[in-house]
């Protein structure tokens, strides 16, 4: 432990014995639990965490009455997909405001300052043109076919290319917010990793 964080293991049990005894004389333990912060959490993370319970639920009602009653529900296995489209999308937008997407900073160890912000700042303009054109797609799309009817259930699909189209709005707001962060900020993740920390 001691070898990975950099700490001797000397540094690590002199701060376990800051925090004084955890048990009394009596053999009673005293552990607080940190304080629970919800503060950081947006709206879209709850809407992600509704849209993955319906999921979970929809998937242990086609476990159970395929393996418990031995009669699976056919409309299950339709609903769990659209559900996880929903969890998807929505959830990449988490994804976009933390910052937290698959990035390459090879380059940006390497190259001068001048030429790192160039870049980030360029990275930053494509994932917002990016995300727009995204949402112009699913809007035209939704035109097209977002009144055919799902497979087994008599509803518009337009239902869930609706959730994607929001998903991908919200990520452009959220891609608009994380590049006005980086230009105030003149430094982006690419560029200082460790600011990835403070998100």
């Amino acid at each position: 432990m001691g070898a990975e964080s950099g700490r001797t293991a000397g540094e690590v049990t002199s701060e376990v014995d800051a925090l004084g005894p955890v048990m009394d004389a009596e053999g009673h333990f005293h552990v607080t639990d940190a304080p629970i912060d919800i503060s950081k959490y947006r709206f879209e993370d709850w809407i992600a965490l509704v849209f993955f319970w319906g999921l979970a639920g929809v998937i242990f009602h086609q476990f159970f009455t395929r393996y418990a009653l031995n009669d699976s529900a056919a409309w299950t296995e339709e609903i769990a997909r659209y559900l996880l489209i929903c969890v998807v999308f929505v959830g990449a937008a988490i994804g976009v405001r933390k910052n937290n997407h698959v990035q390459v900073d090879f380059f940006y160890r390497i190259l001068p300052r001048p030429l790192m912000r160039l870049m980030s700042t360029l990275v930053d303009l494509f994932r917002v043109a990016f995300f727009g054109y995204a949402v112009w797609l699913t809007w035209k799309l939704i035109q097209l076919i977002g009144g055919q009817q799902m497979s087994v259930i008599d509803w518009p699909i337009g239902i869930v290319y609706s959730v994607v189209l929001f998903g991908f709005a919200l990520m452009t707001f959220r891609a608009v917010q994380v590049g006005i962060a980086n230009w105030r900020r003149g430094a982006s993740v690419l560029e200082q990793p460790e600011l990835a920390e403070h998100h």
